[in-house]
């Protein structure tokens, strides 16, 4: 007897011992399974931070776009201020060139002016042409003639002095308007490429970030398939937690039963009814998982129990069978009559090789 509750002892201990090997490991995975979603709500927290930034820099990229097309109407503007102010620049270069051709030809006009003048001074010449006058009125209209001849002469001279100062006034004025455009456009430019450089800038910026974002997605993909992998794993160290539990204890029940059937020659001593009875077997298949006193037979197939005719041997009774061992009688049958037993056996089979037989019986108490 000693040597099989050793036996069965030894069982459990090797069994709680490959248990605690697995719930080692399976606790060394809730370990790796914690740090995974740690480093999970780590990685969405930065790519939320990510996500937030890009958001950021789209915002101001779209800033810049509207400086930039406001630039750009300024800058077209401005070519259109330049291209008008060209338009009247040539303009003002065509009448130069009409006022230089006056002034060339008022040149050639007193150039022979003065070529009469060298042979004749003007007062001879004055004289001349009042004395060869044929009348009185020759003569008034002759000395009116002179007069606006003179006069002329003076006019040409004024023409010419406003025609070259109104060229000298307009070419400053181009020049002035050429300087302000050229100003305003170099400005324009500037603030262009300026602004383009800022773009550019949030372009590299957004792309980075963007790879940065793709980067730890991919990081958090891997996370979750590695959950996923050690969520596995833990599922079937519990099953298998489970399975060894439940082997465990059928092979706890099975040495129990092989313990018991090794004293079923042995008859205990004690001063109880004995008596023969004819034996069968049943197995939880053939008559439901529950008995009469309401043991589960289905859970627990090994244990020792047998149906009795409660008139003849008591129910919750102790009671020894040859052959079978100590049992108790926990279970009553519609064909249990009499001195009439039925010894439950974990399997169909097993009951079906028990067959019918006599064996001696003994009431314990």
């Amino acid at each position: 007897m000693q040597f099989f509750k050793r036996m069965i002892l030894v069982i459990f201990t090797l069994t709680l011992c490959g248990t605690g090997s697995i719930m080692t490991y399976a606790e060394s995975n809730t370990e790796a399974l914690h740090s995974v979603e740690q480093d999970l709500q780590q990685k969405a927290q930065e790519k939320q931070s990510v996500s937030n930034e890009m958001t950021n820099i789209k915002q101001e990229m779209d800033s810049i776009y509207k400086y930039i097309s406001a630039n750009k109407e300024a800058l077209s503007k401005t070519q259109n201020k330049i291209d008008e102010t060209n338009k009247l620049i040539e303009q003002k270069k065509e009448e130069i060139v009409t006022v230089e051709d006056k002034i060339l030809a008022r040149q050639d006009v007193m150039k022979k002016r003065l070529v009469a003048l060298q042979h004749d001074n003007s007062v001879s010449l004055v004289i001349k042409v009042l004395l060869n006058a044929k009348s009185f009125d020759d003569l008034l209209q002759r000395a009116s003639a002179v007069s606006a001849l003179f006069n002329a002469d003076q006019s040409i001279l004024d023409d010419q002095k406003h025609d070259l100062k109104q060229i000298e006034d307009d070419k400053k004025e181009i020049d002035q308007q050429e300087q302000v455009l050229k100003v305003e456009q170099k400005n324009l430019a500037n603030q262009q490429e300026q602004l383009s450089l800022n773009l550019q800038k949030r372009q590299e910026t957004l792309k980075e970030m963007q790879d940065k974002y793709s980067k730890i997605d991919k990081e958090m993909a891997l996370a979750k398939k590695e959950k996923a992998s050690i969520q596995a794993e833990l599922r079937a160290a519990e099953e298998r937690v489970r399975k060894e539990q439940a082997a465990a204890k059928s092979r706890a029940v099975a040495a129990s039963a092989s313990a018991g059937s090794q004293q079923n020659d042995s008859q205990p001593t004690g001063n109880g009814e004995t008596f023969y009875v004819t034996a069968t077997a049943y197995s939880y298949s053939s008559s439901g998982a529950i008995t009469r006193m309401g043991y589960n037979i289905k859970e627990n197939p090994y244990m020792k129990l047998i149906a009795v005719d409660p008139s003849v041997i008591p129910l919750g009774s102790k009671v020894w069978v040859e052959g079978y061992g100590v049992a108790v009688a926990g279970d009553t049958g519609g064909a249990i009559h009499g001195h009439i037993i039925d010894v439950l056996k974990p399997t169909k089979a097993q009951a079906l090789a028990w067959g019918r037989r006599t064996v001696k019986v003994k009431i314990l108490d």
